[in-house]
């Protein structure tokens, strides 16, 4: 039986990441001759129709990776000034799944999203000014700043690329797509330094 819930990782034919897409909008990528080239591991091979004439069965092998042709329509973003939707999922992630305030780590149902500069007193809500936190210390800090609240914020907040975000949505990477990815990362990224030298985001 095929585990048909792992991702493939999209990207244009220049290899830039795009998004993670499920087997079947990959393959029907392949059938429409859309894919330029296929990298990684093949995660699937799934069986079509058998021809009349050769009487072989129809075999398409999904890869990892897969480049299509042509651009994302927002592609030439994703390079420069890119500034990724702002959504809970992705943010844990960025903080690992941590209280930047507390340190402890928590399931998702125990964390929120927290102001660093709050929003009543005119923050944004932008990935600069947001960080983890569990619900208590959201609530102890309340409209305050952590100055003001006496607590102290254990790592600096920052924005994803566009690659860094597509690693954030991912849900079971493997090891290819993630050295793929990486490679796609600022050489100065925090995430790249964690992932490559196993780095902890709390010291």
């Amino acid at each position: 039986m095929l585990n048909l819930t792992q991702q493939v990782l999209r990207t244009d034919v220049a290899g830039m990441p795009l998004e993670w897409i499920g087997y079947q909008d990959a393959v029907k990528l392949i059938c429409l001759e859309q894919v330029s080239y296929a990298l990684g591991s093949v995660l699937y091979k799934l069986h079509g129709g058998i021809n009349a004439i050769t009487g072989r069965r129809t075999e398409i092998p999904v890869n990892a990776i897969l480049a299509t042709h042509g651009a994302h329509p927002a592609g030439k973003n994703f390079y420069h000034r890119y500034t990724p939707p702002l959504s809970n999922r992705a943010l844990f992630r960025r903080d690992q799944n941590l209280c930047l305030y507390c340190g402890d780590k928590f399931p998702d149902f125990m964390l929120s999203r927290d102001h660093v500069k709050p929003l009543a007193q005119k923050g944004e809500d932008t990935w600069a000014n947001v960080v983890t936190a569990c619900k208590r210390c959201n609530n102890h800090k309340g409209s305050l700043t952590p100055e003001q609240a006496g607590m102290q914020l254990l790592a600096i907040p920052f924005v994803p690329t566009h690659a860094e975000y597509v690693y954030l949505q991912g849900r079971r990477i493997l090891a290819d797509q993630m050295d793929f990815l990486v490679q796609h990362f600022p050489r100065n990224s925090v995430l790249r330094r964690r992932l490559e030298g196993g780095e902890a985001l709390l010291a």
